[in-house]
């Protein structure tokens, strides 16, 4: 049977995401909120380096309660957002599942907390790592500058590793279809993590900085502040998993920090979605990207000092931001 998928956030992640689904043929619904009358009349455009399309015709709601029963509601809103998710997640079907395409650390841990809170029986929960550079540049219009890979996991309560399921299985199998690179992880917390290795400096020096992926990479000073930044990544990463895990090997790789600096060398000179964020005035996912991690860290005796300040920077920046 095939799968019903809502897309919750359909921004340059989740646009863009959702339309390589229905491209290739998945059931898929759209939940909108200011792009709503635009998409409902002339549907989705995405222009990508894997080829442009468009949809003229696509199932677009403006409000959770008019959308079908799905089988994987796909939450691509920012973390910044979920306090009102409670609010926007469609009804799921028996065994239905939500899956987290968020940035940070803990994401699925705040889902839970959220659904909770509002009494809302808590579903399976999955998480997947989006490895893009996607920005949406119109409603209902996305451009997709360069990668694309997901990477698929089970969020464990107890933040052990955990296999992948056969539902899991299945819905790397429609991404796969939809032109998607995919991949599934056992252990989705250490994905996090790795993830974050790249995140903490490029998003918040981006704002920080006012700068491009390609201008801070031209400057060796900041290089080197982005490499400290990933060392204290990669440090609280390395001993978290061996706080959760004692004895079993859940490091990151040992060539993480080369590999990340290298990509970001090739790649499109990319505007990061927090400096995005920034410049629309939007507020910062601040906590989930630089505050969970260095709370964490702090928890089990990892000091991050230049993550703190970052941080902090971040916090006084946002705020003064979002008054002008």
């Amino acid at each position: 049977m095939s799968l019903r998928y809502a897309i919750i956030g359909t921004g340059a992640i989740g646009g863009y995401y959702g339309a390589r689904l229905q491209q290739a043929g998945c059931d898929v619904h759209f939940l909108l909120r200011s792009s709503y009358a635009s998409v409902k009349a002339h549907g989705l455009r995405v222009e990508s380096i894997d080829g442009d399309f468009e949809l003229p015709d696509v199932n677009a709601y403006h409000s959770s309660a008019d959308m079908p029963a799905v089988d994987v509601a796909i939450v691509a809103l920012k973390t910044t957002q979920n306090e009102n998710l409670h609010t926007l997640l469609p009804a799921l079907n028996e065994g239905g599942v939500i899956l987290s395409l968020q940035n940070g650390f803990g994401v699925e841990a705040a889902i839970t907390q959220q659904l909770d809170r509002h009494r809302i029986p808590v579903p399976a929960l999955f998480g997947g790592l989006c490895f893009i550079c996607s920005n949406q540049i119109a409603p209902g219009h996305f451009r997709h500058l360069d990668y694309g890979k997901i990477l698929l996991g089970v969020h464990n309560q107890q933040n052990q590793r955990d296999a992948p399921t056969p539902l899991l299985e299945k819905i790397a199998a429609d991404f796969a279809k939809a032109n998607v690179q995919i991949e599934t992880t056992d252990d989705l917390p250490m994905a996090r993590w790795q993830k974050l290795v790249w995140n903490v400096p490029y998003n918040g020096l981006s704002v920080v900085l006012n700068a491009t992926t390609a201008a801070m990479m031209a400057d060796t000073g900041v290089r080197s502040l982005i490499t400290t930044l990933m060392q204290e990544v990669v440090t609280a990463a390395d001993a978290w998993g061996e706080m959760i895990s004692p004895g079993i090997q859940r490091t990151l790789p040992g060539d993480i920090i080369d590999r990340m600096l290298t990509h970001t060398e090739t790649m499109a000179p990319y505007r990061t979605s927090m400096k995005i964020d920034y410049d629309e005035k939007r507020p910062l996912e601040i906590a989930a990207i630089l505050g969970n991690p260095v709370r964490v860290a702090r928890s089990i005796g990892i000091e991050t000092p230049s993550m703190a300040m970052l941080q902090q920077q971040l916090r006084f920046l946002d705020e003064r931001n979002r008054k002008t």
